[in-house]
C-alpha cells in the first residue's frame, strides 16, 4: 500500500474507565478500527495560568483519514474536558494486511448514514 489513508489519534482523558467507555463507542460506531489504552501517564501541561501535573490515561486511535472529522466530533461530543486533545498523526507505512484491516473496520460517512449514524 502506497498510501495507506491510516491516521493513528491521540487523546488523553482522566481515566481508563472513561476513555475504555469513549473507545467502545467510537469503535462500536466504526469511527475507529481499535483503540490502545495507556494507563498512567503523566501530563504536565498549562492550563488557566497554572502549570498543573495530572496522572491520565492516553487513547491511542487507529481510524482512516475519512473518518476523521466525524471521530473528532464524536470524540469532543463525548469526551468529559472542556478541551479534550485531538492530535492527528499520519501512517506513512504499515503491514499491508494491518492497514488493510484498519481501513475494512472504519466506516465511511456513507456507511454511517445508511445506520442512521451520521
Amino acid at each position: 500500500m502506497n498510501d495507506p489513508g491510516v491516521v493513528v489519534v491521540l487523546v488523553s482523558g482522566p481515566d481508563a474507565d472513561t476513555l475504555e467507555a469513549l473507545a467502545a463507542r467510537i469503535v462500536g460506531e466504526g469511527l475507529a478500527a481499535c483503540v490502545n489504552l495507556i494507563p498512567r501517564v503523566r501530563s504536565v501541561y498549562r492550563w488557566d495560568g497554572e502549570v498543573h501535573h495530572e496522572d491520565e490515561t492516553l487513547a491511542v486511535v487507529k481510524t482512516t483519514r475519512p473518518a476523521i472529522d466525524a471521530l473528532r466530533d464524536r470524540v469532543l461530543e463525548l469526551h468529559p474536558y472542556e478541551l479534550p486533545e485531538f492530535l492527528v498523526l499520519p501512517v506513512e507505512a504499515g503491514s499491508d494486511a494491518y492497514l488493510e484491516w484498519v481501513d475494512s473496520s472504519v466506516r465511511g460517512p456513507d456507511d454511517r448514514e445508511a445506520d442512521g449514524q451520521a
